[in-house]
């Protein structure tokens, strides 16, 4: 499960200023959802500065999450991964909010296996999901292990999401690859959106693949073609607490460092 994030990231070739990322990272079956996600989202306020509390998770909840996802975008050489980054806390936020209840979504069925063109198919909410499925993949891994996921080494706990992705683990009230979907596609989210969000702490998701933030005045750069736009990312977080300088129109004011070569 652990992939160099060279090759993780190698079809990455946009981002929007609203943390989305390309559909051809996220599962086919959790396409659909990511969109109407992205545009449900439960702002974290400043809260990616402060002291975070999670809101729906138990803690049993939160260290099977903030292991999860340490493991589908783990911390290696070119920096943090989506725990340092704060991705547990962003789903927490998500799940607590509308979009955890699917608030603005059709719920009335039939409820039909579905392809992944037509999105999400099921009586489940996300919220949910996560909470039969964390205690489901739970279970599962005391019985096969002796202990719960958090506990089991980084090359079980590989197996474990592999089994769920493949469908291979049976999990009683939530499909596994519905499940192990939402985490995924969750977690890249969470790594990439604005940290207004809760995730994406420090910005280091931004970093990562050079993403500026908050769209600026281009003008100056339209005849460079192809050439890197070296900046500091600037969050809708900075903006709000007066961190960014900004222009007479109110776009930041990006501030470019050296290029690497």
């Amino acid at each position: 499960m652990k992939q160099d994030r060279r090759r993780f990231l190698k079809g990455l070739t946009a981002v929007s200023a609203a943390g989305g990322v390309p559909a051809g990272l996220i599962p086919a079956e959790a396409q659909a959802q990511h969109a109407t996600h992205l545009a449900q989202a439960r702002p974290a306020g400043a809260l990616a500065t402060q002291l975070q509390a999670y809101t729906y998770f138990t803690q049993p909840e939160v260290l099977f999450v903030e292991a999860a996802v340490a493991r589908l975008i783990p911390a290696d050489e070119l920096g943090p991964g989506a725990k340092e980054a704060g991705v547990a806390y962003f789903i927490d936020q998500q799940l607590f909010g509308e979009w955890g209840a699917m608030g603005r979504n059709y719920r009335q069925g039939p409820w039909g296996e579905g392809t992944p063109q037509q999105g999400y198919q099921s009586p489940l909410t996300p919220k949910e999901v996560y909470r039969a499925g964390i205690r489901e993949t739970n279970l599962y891994c005391e019985k096969r292990y002796g202990k719960t996921f958090d506990a089991l080494s980084s090359a079980e706990q590989d197996e474990v999401l592999r089994g769920l992705d493949e469908g291979k683990i049976e999990l009683a009230t939530a499909p596994a690859r519905l499940f192990f979907n939402l985490l995924l596609g969750n977690t890249i989210e969470g790594f990439f959106a604005d940290p207004m969000y809760g995730g994406n702490r420090d910005k280091v998701g931004w970093k990562l693949v050079g993403f500026p933030g908050v769209a600026a005045v281009y003008t100056a750069f339209i005849e460079q073609h192809g050439v890197p736009y070296p900046a500091q990312p600037v969050s809708i977080v900075d903006i709000q607490q007066n961190l960014a300088q900004l222009d007479e129109h109110g776009h930041p004011q990006h501030v470019l460092t050296a290029r690497k070569e």
